[in-house]
């Protein structure tokens, strides 16, 4: 399978319908969590407790692809992400709001798993668009 299609099956179908018994046919147990030039070791169960913990606030959350990018090992993806606010969140109280966020996630794939994982997610709109959050 091609890389863009690995990443893309991940989310799509790993992370939207919270199959994280498949995580391991995805994510490499020694998979890296780059934030700017660190990358700090994640591996499968960082990233089982990560999913656990976002469908804790959106249970149910899911992300879409809208587009992709391939160069090399790297595929960058342009996602979608919606799901509603039942849990609290950077200490925003549960709104029961449908809320939804764009992002670029950046995954490495290696032999068919991803071996590193890092992106960005857009979430001021999104609170500022639903008094979440107020400007100073």
């Amino acid at each position: 399978m091609e890389n863009k299609q690995i990443v893309k099956n991940f989310y799509e179908l790993v992370v939207s319908k919270n199959s994280l018994q498949e995580l391991y046919q995805y994510i490499s147990k020694d998979c890296l969590l780059n934030i700017g030039n660190e990358k700090i070791p994640f591996g499968l169960e960082g990233m089982r407790e990560h999913l656990v913990a976002i469908k804790k606030t959106y249970p149910d959350y899911t992300i879409k692809i809208l587009r992709q990018f391939s160069d090399g090992d790297y595929v960058i993806s342009e996602i979608l992400m919606e799901g509603t606010h039942e849990g609290e969140w950077m200490g925003i109280k549960p709104t029961h709001k449908k809320l939804v966020f764009t992002g670029v996630n950046i995954d490495k794939v290696i032999n068919g798993k991803i071996v590193e994982h890092g992106g960005s997610v857009n979430t001021f709109e999104t609170l500022l668009e639903h008094d979440l959050i107020r400007p100073v």
